[in-house]
């Protein structure tokens, strides 16, 4: 099964030629070798690029063991890229190769080649990897299957389709595997032999018990503002165990860098500042995040949260958890201070939209409930409700769009309508 992962592939098209190193990263097994030596070599040879001027070396294939050697990895594409016509280079699991990123200097310095990498382990999954070639690369981060790109692939009713996407996830391998439980297999699986393992031993924690206590928290808790310091006091309530707010810290940060989770900053949108004290936490792919709970808590309200904010950040949004503070009278006439809550502020250069998540809007007194929060900002950005079932989008009598969830996500332009 062939799934056409255009958004990436068109970023990998635009920084043809461009004199940077291009690194495809994002969470393991979301498809980035597939995207480099499927997709893209297809659409190179479809521009009439010769066979023999496109090189990919699948590093992790046992053949290509020997060239795992820097200095043997150099000399063969040195026999390989004659004359002085260009050529591309494909590296699948470049971190393989020790002193990688001397090798890809050399390479940078040969104006014949375009160079294009992945790496599948968390050594090169980090999220400051870029840095290593400061000025020198452009990272293209690759998210697992939009539900746009997963319904591609199924066809069928929407609502089983979603259902089983934020049940299951998109990982592109998820669908090539038939039957409940053996989905829930595999991702165990993948939870505890491929993504602890790899953050754990790269980051030497010693205590994996605690790390993965951890992660079963977040899970738990998706879209509950957090931080150490509350998480640190969970673990002393629940578990009656001691982590001391920093190791939670880190360990949270190493999530990160491995692209398992991602953090939405607090956003105070009347003070235009950031609130330092609690964050949000979602995980990248759904999948993973119910195996980290077994599967127990398949809560669609919270889900659905989870994967709107994943949607926005496939588009490119940088995306927040916005407060909004207001002064209302109580019914004895006192003012009191009241913090209203935004679930996302997405933001893409000057476009800002402000977006609620709601499962189910039965009458106007939910409705009041839910955009109660766009009522108290000021400004002229555009306010999206977007509902968990399949209702025609429209606008409200105040201005604000009314969208469920299958147009949200099967239409790229939707936030636009």
């Amino acid at each position: 099964m062939i799934i056409q992962r255009d958004h990436y592939l068109k970023q990998l098209i635009d920084a043809q030629g461009n004199g940077l190193i291009k690194i495809v990263t994002g969470i393991r097994r979301c498809g980035k070798s597939f995207l480099l030596s499927k997709l893209f070599r297809d659409y190179l040879e479809n521009e009439g690029v010769a066979r023999d001027h496109i090189i990919h070396i699948p590093l992790d294939d046992r053949k290509n063991a020997p060239l795992r050697d820097p200095d043997a990895l150099l000399d063969h594409l040195d026999s390989l890229t004659t004359g002085n016509a260009k050529y591309y280079i494909l590296l699948d699991e470049i971190q393989l190769v020790e002193d990688f990123v001397g090798v890809l200097n050399s390479l940078l310095h040969n104006e014949r080649l375009d160079v294009y990498v992945t790496g599948s382990n968390s050594k090169f999954l980090s999220k400051d990897i870029a840095t290593e070639f400061r000025g020198r690369g452009q990272e293209i981060h690759m998210f697992p299957l939009s539900f746009a790109e997963y319904y591609s692939a199924t066809g069928g009713d929407k609502s089983d389709a979603y259902r089983e996407y934020y049940t299951f996830g998109g990982l592109p391998q998820i669908l090539s595997i038939n039957g409940t439980q053996a989905k829930r297999e595999y991702l165990s699986q993948l939870d505890t032999t491929v993504y602890l393992r790899d953050i754990l031993e790269r980051n030497n924690i010693r205590n994996s018990e605690e790390f993965e206590e951890l992660l079963k928290i977040i899970a738990s808790s998706i879209g509950a503002p957090c931080n150490p310091t509350k998480l640190s006091n969970t673990f002393k309530s629940l578990k009656n165990i001691t982590i001391y707010s920093q190791t939670i810290a880190n360990y949270l940060s190493y999530a990160q860098d491995a692209f398992l989770v991602e953090k939405a900053l607090r956003y105070n949108i009347k003070g235009k500042k950031y609130i330092n004290t609690l964050a949000k936490y979602y995980f990248s792919d759904m999948g993973l995040r119910n195996a980290f709970t077994d599967f127990r808590q398949i809560e669609e309200t919270h889900l659905m949260e989870n994967v709107i904010y994943n949607e926005l950040r496939m588009r490119g949004f940088q995306v927040d958890s916005g407060s909004v503070e207001a002064y209302i009278r109580d019914k004895n006439g006192t003012a009191k201070r009241v913090q209203y809550e935004i679930d996302f502020v997405a933001n893409q250069g000057d476009i800002r939209y402000y977006i609620q998540s709601a499962l189910d809007i039965p009458d106007d007194a939910k409705m009041a409930q839910e955009t109660e929060s766009f009522n108290r900002i000021d400004d002229s950005f555009k306010k999206v409700l977007i509902v968990g079932r399949n209702i025609m989008p429209y606008r409200n009598a105040k201005g604000y769009l009314i969208i469920g969830i299958y147009d949200f996500l099967l239409h790229k332009d939707s936030l636009a309508i």
